[in-house]
């Protein structure tokens, strides 16, 4: 008997002891997540601080492109300043552009956009300076960024070619005629860009899906620049003015993007790009002004980008060596195939295209007579890597107070690799 009272309060006391400990153990574990807690309670507010910040917002991307343009060429006169300097005599392999892009969404109303380009020619002897090509921020006004302005320098929105990167353009240049409204396609200034949110989905899919599209510069765009160009100071105290409407329709598996734009205002030719014996306006300023039609049908896998432009600007008259504001126009048409296999695509184009006018960023506003017929091919081995092999036919007459009865004939294949990344 005495022997299971023993046992039994010897169970007692097992029971209370187990009791004790598990209390005491459950003390320590509390103490212990608490002071864990406290610690590890910075890092948590400094991974969301970390996640907030600017600087892990934006993103870097970029592309090279590297040329010649010598094989089977017939006349070493015949040049392109607006197109690519590395064209006829002592023209050698080339680097046409060396670009890195800094962006990103910093705020949910703040976008930004720095491009600056490594292969700039600062000089007939110095290549490979650095400039700015874009630096520019947008604000948005609503919570979708439907409405909004950029400000800074940026591509002006006059033409699809013009606002289409050279990174996914197919032809080598962009054509004479509406890039000579706006030389290197930029200039200082804000500009109002309005689209749906599903058109703005749109518009970033026909880029990123690899159907050549040029981004998106709004279904409408209300903005006044300088109209000196990129890099240029503003000399008349003058500002332009251009609009543009553009909507890309969907029709069953294609889409169409028809477009309509123009600008107006007052040009300064600048002193050092008039020659001596060149008679001119009083102030040097000329009428600018420029409207345009855009029709584009995306190559899926057939396409066509197809625009023309009227207008009048300065051009260089040979008969009186006057400066005078004439009338001018041309266009181009574009036609491809989308070809994919595998993880490659390719895409045969031809493009013809013409240009009446003057180029009023060029010495004397120099006077221009284009035809040219292009035929060629992209082909990308990936998405980091491309070659295109162009074959051009151009016919040219291009004049100044220097260069006079100018025309100039002749055939060329040109070469270019691409890296992107």
């Amino acid at each position: 008997m005495q022997k299971n009272i023993d046992q039994g309060y010897n169970i007692m006391k097992l029971k209370s002891s187990i009791t004790s400990l598990l209390l005491i153990l459950n003390f320590f574990t509390t103490q212990a997540q608490e002071v864990l807690d406290n610690a590890l309670k910075p890092l948590v507010i400094s991974e969301k601080q970390v996640e907030k910040e600017w600087y892990n917002s934006f993103k870097i991307r970029g592309y090279m492109q590297a040329r010649y343009n010598r094989l089977l060429e017939t006349n070493e006169n015949l040049g392109c300043e607006q197109c690519d300097k590395s064209w006829g005599n002592e023209g050698g392999f080339f680097m046409r552009r060396i670009r890195i892009i800094f962006f990103g969404q910093i705020y949910k109303n703040v976008y930004f956009y720095i491009q600056p380009d490594f292969a700039s020619s600062a000089s007939s002897t110095g290549l490979h300076f650095a400039q700015i090509r874009d630096a520019y921020f947008d604000i948005g006004f609503d919570s979708k960024n439907e409405f909004r302005v950029r400000i800074g320098q940026s591509k002006i929105p006059f033409g699809f070619e013009n606002m289409q990167s050279s990174q996914n353009r197919l032809p080598l240049d962009r054509n004479d005629a509406l890039n000579s409204a706006v030389s290197n396609e930029r200039d200082m200034g804000a500009f109002f860009y309005w689209a749906p949110e599903r058109i703005r989905k749109r518009f970033s899919s026909l880029v990123k899906d690899n159907f050549k599209g040029n981004g998106d510069y709004g279904v409408f765009a209300l903005g006044a620049y300088n109209g000196q160009t990129a890099n240029k100071p503003e000399l008349n105290n003058n500002l332009h003015i251009v609009a543009r409407v553009s909507y890309p329709f969907e029709i069953g598996n294609q889409i169409i993007e028809p477009g309509i734009q123009a600008y107006s205002g007052r040009y300064e030719l600048p002193t050092s790009l008039k020659n001596g014996g060149v008679i001119a306006s009083h102030d040097l300023n000329y009428l600018d002004q420029r409207a345009a039609v855009s029709f584009i049908l995306y190559p899926k896998p057939f396409g066509i980008q197809a625009e023309y432009n009227i207008g009048k600007g300065p051009e260089f008259n040979k008969n009186n060596e006057t400066i005078e504001t004439k009338s001018l126009e041309g266009g181009y048409a574009t036609i491809s195939y989308r070809i994919e296999h595998k993880d490659q695509v390719i895409f045969p184009f031809t493009r013809y295209q013409y240009y009446r006018g003057g180029k009023k960023h060029e010495m004397d506003a120099r006077s221009y007579d284009v035809n040219e017929f292009e035929v060629g091919i992209e082909w990308q081995f990936s998405k980091n890597f491309e070659l295109v092999g162009m074959y051009t036919m151009s016919n040219r007459r291009y004049e100044d107070f220097i260069l006079q009865n100018n025309d100039q004939k002749g055939n060329l294949l040109r070469l270019q690799a691409q890296i992107n990344f």
